[in-house]
């Protein structure tokens, strides 16, 4: 029996019947589609591998102790790739995301069919993973860092217009008359009455996109578009697990060490 609140008091309701009927209506299909889902899930799993999988990982983890530190010199150059595949990758994503936002937006977008182009192009971007983007542009251009670069930056440009778009939809628009006010022109009330205001939000942006990417950028390596997954795929394929603990601990210590930078920068902005 619901609550229902009338006059500053809570009142019981017994629910109609065709309510209860509809609830209970509700759980069933839900239960149905659990149930069913469950039954796909089970027909194609071979629970006997998943019985022994407390003990392959435990294997597994064995002979990844001790890592092999003496690989680690070979490990330098796969890291600055990664972080140069990450930092160009957002660079790039940052110059075609500000026009696009600003296509975008609702109060900027200079024609309808501009903004439904703008926005398509936003949900592209954001629709398809890293790895996707960087298993085609492998198959065009080849594998490699450039792969890499590219594929970060074509899935950045959506996630970096999409909040700058919405920021520049919330700027105070009485700025921006007093501007108009003074009788600028077109792209001086854009470069005095709205990029002003959405400064502190795009460099947020970027700092937060590019701590995105430094992890993205951690895996392109698995389908050949350079960086440290690159040597990773190598070691899984040859079973050198002392180098995949080595891999995985310096993956761990490059995350942590971009997203202590990300939180001073952010800091400093804000």
């Amino acid at each position: 029996m619901p609550v229902i609140e009338q006059n500053d008091r809570l009142v019981w309701r017994r629910r109609t019947t065709p309510q209860q009927w509809g609830r209970w209506f509700a759980w069933l299909v839900g239960v149905a589609i659990v149930v069913y889902s469950w039954q796909i899930i089970s027909d194609k799993t071979i629970w006997f591998f998943v019985a022994d999988a407390g003990t392959q990982a435990a294997d597994m983890a064995e002979r990844m102790v001790p890592p092999k530190w003496s690989y680690m010199e070979q490990l330098w150059l796969p890291i600055w790739d990664t972080i140069n595949i990450a930092t160009l990758g957002t660079l790039i994503a940052l110059v075609l995301a500000f026009p696009i936002a600003f296509c975008a937006a609702s109060n900027t977008s200079p024609h309808p069919v501009v903004r439904s182009v703008a926005l398509f192009i936003i949900v592209s971007s954001r629709s398809i993973n890293s790895l996707i983007w960087a298993l085609m542009l492998v198959a065009i251009i080849g594998p490699g860092v450039f792969a890499g670069v590219i594929a970060i930056g074509l899935r950045s440009i959506g996630f970096c217009a999409k909040l700058l778009y919405e920021a520049i939809e919330e700027i105070d628009a009485t700025q921006v008359e007093a501007v108009t006010a003074t009788g600028a022109t077109g792209p001086q009330r854009l470069a005095y009455g709205i990029v002003p205001q959405i400064l502190p939000a795009f460099a947020g942006i970027a700092v937060f996109r590019w701590d995105i990417n430094i992890r993205e950028s951690t895996v392109l390596g698995l389908v050949g578009a350079g960086g440290i997954g690159l040597q990773l795929s190598s070691s899984i394929n040859s079973l050198a697990w002392t180098q995949v603990s080595l891999i995985l601990l310096v993956i761990l210590a490059t995350v942590a060490v971009s997203e202590w930078v990300s939180a001073k920068v952010r800091h400093a902005i804000i």
